[in-house]
């Protein structure tokens, strides 16, 4: 549901923008009193519980091509810490195994703590999956490179596809969450860009399929990946992936949002 700030007397007007290739196909905006806090356009945002701990988070695993340099936390489970494979170098934050297996000196044991993150970052996918009433449905028939998107719920039957630089235009509590069906891929050289303010940690992409961020793309936002994260050589990600089977990072820079 598309959230609005609280007025005692005050009528709300909802009107629906998305600039493509500079052509306004429609927008968002609202009304009310300044005697309360107003909230942001679009969906209520998708509570990440525990998993918002970490930049990266998997179940089967983590693989890497040297070096790849992760601002946040990193953890795996319920597979072995032998399955995350970045060195400590590569991380400045905490990396978290469910054991004490694999060469990595620096990885702290917390079996219950990952438990409990992987079972929020399932709800947090399911939460994000279940959501109704899309703003936009099929928009630009699985391709948005090039456009402008405004805060909303949008949702594909397929996969989706950014071939070009898209960009996420709206304020600092503004929400978009986008429902994918099939695959996600971003391609070589394709950038995610923000702006008017808008912020990577309100920005949900909950995917079916597997992620593929392609050589040296920029990303935005969240994923909350049903299958295989893909990073590619050079890539990089303002964000934080969580992947219910592996993430593979190739020379990659992974910074989580603030929160």
């Amino acid at each position: 549901m598309t959230r609005f700030s609280i007025g005692a007397s005050m009528m709300f007007a909802l009107v629906g923008l998305v600039a493509c290739g500079g052509a306004e196909v429609g927008t968002a905006n609202k009304a009310g009193t300044a005697s309360t806090e107003l909230l942001g356009l679009g969906p209520a945002p998708v509570a990440l519980g525990k998993a918002g701990n970490f930049a990266i988070l998997s179940k089967t695993g983590i693989t890497d091509v040297y070096a790849s340099a992760i601002t946040g936390n990193v953890g795996t489970s319920p597979i072995t810490g032998a399955a995350l494979l970045l060195s400590c170098g590569e991380v400045t934050g905490t990396i978290f195994t469910v054991d004490a297996a694999g060469p990595l000196p620096c990885a702290v044991t917390d079996a219950t703590g990952l438990t409990a993150a992987v079972g929020d970052m399932q709800l947090a996918y399911d939460d994000a999956a279940g959501r109704v009433s899309p703003n936009y449905t099929e928009l630009g028939a699985g391709e948005i490179g090039g456009l402008t998107l405004t805060p909303g719920l949008y949702k594909w039957g397929t996969s989706l596809l950014i071939t070009h630089d898209v960009t996420l235009s709206g304020g600092p509590n503004d929400v978009w969450i986008f429902q994918v069906a099939g695959t996600l891929i971003e391609g070589n050289a394709a950038r995610i860009t923000l702006a008017g303010g808008a912020l990577a940690k309100n920005i949900f992409w909950q995917v079916a399929g597997s992620v593929t961020l392609g050589t040296t793309a920029h990303f935005e936002g969240i994923v909350l990946g049903k299958t295989l994260v893909a990073v590619n050589t050079g890539a990089s990600v303002n964000g934080r992936l969580l992947a219910q089977t592996a993430v593979t990072l190739q020379m990659n820079a992974i910074t989580q949002p603030a929160r």
